[in-house]
């Protein structure tokens, strides 16, 4: 899959490193900021421990 995503990318090496770069913090901005947010409250992180 990453080498069909890597051959759709335009130009050459240095274009597609810095266009690949671009989509991850995209994709990283969107799930920190929209994704992650939207899910916490549907979700209980802090109930972790041990024992019974």
């Amino acid at each position: 899959m990453y080498g069909w995503i890597w051959r759709l990318l335009p130009g050459n090496l240095a274009v597609r490193v810095f266009t690949a770069a671009v989509l991850a913090a995209l994709v990283a901005a969107v799930l920190w900021y929209v994704v992650f947010p939207w899910i916490e409250p549907r979700i209980s992180l802090d109930l972790a421990g041990v024992g019974p």
